[in-house]
């Protein structure tokens, strides 16, 4: 059989946030498609979108959507995927799922390419994408892991507000110019919209994303937990997590604290295998207030490290400051990602 060189992609969820930066990543990548099929729900079926100077209009998605299609990217909600995406596989396509629907799914390789591309191999038509704050981090320390081993990690977040979707980020907006005006905020949205009660999150830091478990960890910090050890393989890797969200429209930013299995390493030996490591921007130049932040790390693919040092009581420990784009790397970047390396696997 004559190889493809070409392929038809479907976007589910393309009206959203990440369907937007996944058309865009797609057309910057110059990614080989035949074919482009721009599907959503109902609700926004019948919209819009150019596309490499082309007009697409916009489809409901049905199990019949996918008849044809060689890669599906899904982000339109973990119920949508659960109910579309075997139907997609069913007619022969490759599914990139970018909700939790299927990350812990032991038959399902939970992949970010700078880390455990060979995953890629096992699937058995759906890959999912991890989550946005997850992603980051194993990037990071990945290169970690290969040079020196890892033992411990403990990480606090601070998440921008576009992980909430498009509405809280005009929540932040709304409620930055009531304050700045004297008037009240009035929250509808965080820290989880479903709940009953709501806080502020201009001028504000919410210590919860996602709703809380009976451990007194929320989702949000389970899944960083939980995501790490699938990924790494290390499902005795110690992880735990704090997420707080911020008002920061774009870039999720992370303080995170590694203990490491080899002794003697330097901060400096750190800095120098990061420089050279795929995906990793090193910033680190304390003496010139040189460090990652997420208002330049908007817009960009990489993963941004900096604040790199070693802890001052335990000779394998460090701490890092680690930043990305959690619209892009975090989600549609990631995702087109994998479905370049199908292609150069000649998996699709």
């Amino acid at each position: 059989m004559e190889k493809k060189t070409s392929f038809h992609v479907a976007v589910v969820g393309a009206t959203g946030a990440v369907g937007e930066q996944m058309l865009q990543t797609l057309e910057k990548r110059n990614f080989p498609i035949a074919k482009l099929s721009l599907l959503s729900s109902k609700r926004s079926a019948g919209k819009k979108i150019e596309f490499k100077g082309a007009e697409f209009v916009v489809q409901e998605a049905t199990p019949e959507s996918f008849e044809g299609v060689d890669i599906a990217l899904f982000s339109a909600g973990g119920a949508v995927s659960k109910q579309l995406a075997p139907e997609a596989v069913k007619r022969g396509a490759i599914v990139v799922d970018n909700t939790s629907a299927f990350r812990m799914d032991p038959n399902v390789p939970l992949v970010v390419p700078e880390v455990n591309e060979k995953d890629l191999l096992a699937h058995n038509g759906i890959i999912a994408n991890p989550n946005c704050s997850t992603i980051q981090m194993v990037v990071a320390l990945e290169p970690l892991r290969q040079q020196y081993g890892l033992n411990k990690v403990i990480v606090s977040t601070y998440q921008a507000v576009s992980g909430a979707g498009a509405s809280a980020i005009e929540e932040l907006k709304r409620q930055a110019a009531a304050f700045l005006s004297g008037q009240e905020m009035d929250p509808k949205i965080l820290p989880v919209g479903s709940l009953d009660k709501h806080y502020p999150i201009a001028f504000n830091a919410i210590p919860q994303i996602d709703k809380f478990e009976e451990n007194g960890f929320t989702f949000e910090e389970m899944k960083m937990i939980n995501e790490t050890k699938k990924i790494m393989h290390l499902p005795e890797l110690e992880v735990a997590a704090t997420c707080v969200r911020l008002p920061v429209v774009a870039g999720h930013s992370e303080s995170v604290y590694v203990e490491v299995e080899k002794s003697g390493v330097t901060a400096e030996e750190i800095k120098a295998l990061l420089a050279e490591s795929e995906g990793v921007i090193l910033e680190d130049n304390p003496a010139e207030q040189h460090y990652p932040m997420p208002l330049f790390a908007a817009g960009k693919n990489e993963v941004f490290v900096g604040r790199i040092r070693k802890d001052l009581n335990n000779d394998n420990g460090f701490h890092m400051w680690i930043v990305s784009d959690n619209l892009l790397k975090g989600a549609a970047w990631n995702s087109v990602q994998i479905a370049e390396r199908l292609v150069k696997l000649g998996l699709v």
